[in-house]
């Protein structure tokens, strides 16, 4: 019998949200939702990218504090400054990426930070390690322990902390068919002793298995809470997507076939990956043509980022092939994939993309310093590179000289963008190239996009936001679970790419 067959627990409330609103910045993430977990409840939380799931977990273990509203447990308000007054208050999160100590032993992992009686912490970490069956000795360093006993850990952990909450966070992501099987049962062990667990993952069939309830979040309010029983896959993929893809029919709105440009196959494709496999992606196989936009769609943890890492030889582990202009590009390295024509746009500007410290000119130039010079830079064609780019792609600056982190979201976006035109790619992969910028901007980048592809040049797009893979590409791959498929055409409206994105082949029943 699963946790979904048995009858949903009525007692009063665990812990609740009540009215709870998280701003930033002055944007709404979290907009007056209510939540409740009861004890010994399973209750999934869903939510696509940028839903608010990721703010309601935090604010619930201790890491945010709202902004409005309140949390409850026991029917009285209690404030989390941080996740220790959380711990303190029975409320435990089990990590999606265990935090273990490689270098210390399993008992020292499960006691550290433990206060009180150190011999009878242990003795009930030893009572507790029999009960939920911990496959390791005491003594075996963490370095040593599988994916799922350091998970195992964490539960533990959290028991120790006498943990009537526990929140789990994509805990079946890098678990064998057998460990999940194995982890269900200790959750159902947990429930049936008046435990209660928030369970967050993107896998359906996991959801309609094991929890009770199930709540979507869309936009930072609730959408749906039904019993797990009443549901199924397709109507928790119907409440996730926007209110107009809901109106929609079929596959849902895409553009229209006319519309989208048409790669000519008797061409080289310009990115060739063949059977390309790394830590968290495996037999990808894909190609993209002259002057075409090919989307990569999925949730995040899926592996986009790790593929496109792998592709421009950040990875060095990767296994399989890349062709760039009929070239296999053999021991790839960034500097190597750039000389044959491919260029890379990080997802994290701040972190790869941009010198927030130097001026926007040093950005841009940054990949062509060997064409400025072999000992000293000119920087009279510096400076001449950086105007040509700054009239081009429409950044806001005063001159080549303005610091780079004075600049808006958006115009540092355009600074990184100039620093791979600079290069004359013939294939650029861009990471989200719109996260955290304004309208204004996303829109310019659009018109860069298309600029760019009726030059020739062919572009991987991957973004989180659906809707703009499927107004900017011409046609769709999906990434689930680290596997890759091209969407049919007839099949790339908001509704399927969704569906598919969720494991779901056939898209909304």
């Amino acid at each position: 019998m699963t946790a979904a067959d048995a009858a949903t627990p009525a007692d009063a409330p665990l812990i609740s949200l009540r009215k709870v609103w998280k701003v930033f910045a002055g944007v709404p993430v979290l907009k007056g939702i209510d939540f409740d977990l009861h004890p010994g409840e399973i209750h999934a939380l869903l939510g696509g990218n940028g839903s608010g799931k990721s703010t309601t977990v935090k604010i619930l273990s201790g890491a945010y504090q709202p902004t409005a509203g309140s949390i409850e447990m026991g029917g009285r308000t209690v404030t989390m400054d941080n996740p220790s007054d959380a711990h303190e208050l029975g409320v435990y999160m089990v990590p999606q990426e265990p935090q273990i100590f490689p270098h210390l032993t399993v008992a020292e992992n499960l006691l550290l930070g433990e206060v009180g009686d150190a011999p009878g912490a242990l003795e009930r970490a030893t009572t507790l390690a029999r009960e939920m069956g911990l496959a390791s000795d005491f003594g075996t360093l963490g370095g040593f322990l599988s994916i799922a006993n350091q998970q195992m850990i964490e539960i533990i952990r959290g028991l120790l902390r006498n943990a009537r909450v526990l929140i789990f966070d994509e805990p079946t992501s890098a678990l064998t068919i057998r460990e999940v099987e194995a982890l269900f049962q200790h959750l159902r062990r947990l429930s049936a002793q008046g435990i209660g667990i928030l369970f967050i993952s993107h896998r359906l069939n996991e959801v309609l298995e094991i929890s009770h309830r199930a709540s979507v979040l869309r936009d930072g309010v609730f959408v749906l809470e039904a019993d797990t029983g009443t549901l199924t896959a397709g109507a928790l993929v119907e409440a996730m997507l926007p209110g107009t893809a809901q109106q929609s029919n079929g596959a849902g709105k895409s553009c229209p076939a006319g519309a989208r440009h048409v790669a000519d196959r008797n061409e080289l494709p310009v990115l060739a990956v063949e059977s390309l496999s790394g830590d968290v992606f495996d037999d990808v196989s894909f190609a993209v043509w002259p002057g075409e936009v090919v989307g990569l769609a999925g949730l995040v943890g899926a592996g986009r980022t790790e593929l496109s890492e792998a592709i421009v030889g950040l990875d060095a582990n990767a296994r399989g092939t890349v062709r760039i202009g009929g070239t296999a590009a053999e021991n790839r390295t960034p500097r190597r994939c750039q000389e044959l024509g491919l260029a890379y746009v990080p997802e994290d500007r701040h972190a790869h993309g941009i010198f927030l410290e130097l001026p926007n000119a040093h950005t841009t130039t940054a990949s062509i310093l060997a064409k400025l010079g072999r000992v000293f830079v000119s920087q009279e064609q510096e400076r001449s590179i950086a105007r040509r780019f700054v009239e081009r792609l429409g950044i806001r600056v005063s001159g080549p000289g303005q610091i780079a982190r004075t600049l808006s979201g958006g115009n540092q976006q355009k600074v990184v963008l100039s620093k791979m035109l600079a290069t004359d790619p013939r294939v650029i992969i861009l990471d989200e190239p719109t996260r955290g910028i304004d309208a204004q901007a996303r829109r310019d980048v659009y018109r860069i996009i298309r600029e760019l592809t009726a030059l020739g040049v062919a572009i991987l797009l991957i973004s989180s936001e659906l809707d703009e893979v499927i107004e900017l590409s011409d046609r769709i791959l999906v990434m689930y679970r680290g596997r890759v498929r091209e969407m049919p055409p007839d099949r790339t409206g908001l509704e399927a790419v969704s569906a598919a994105t969720f494991g779901l082949r056939d898209g909304v029943p």
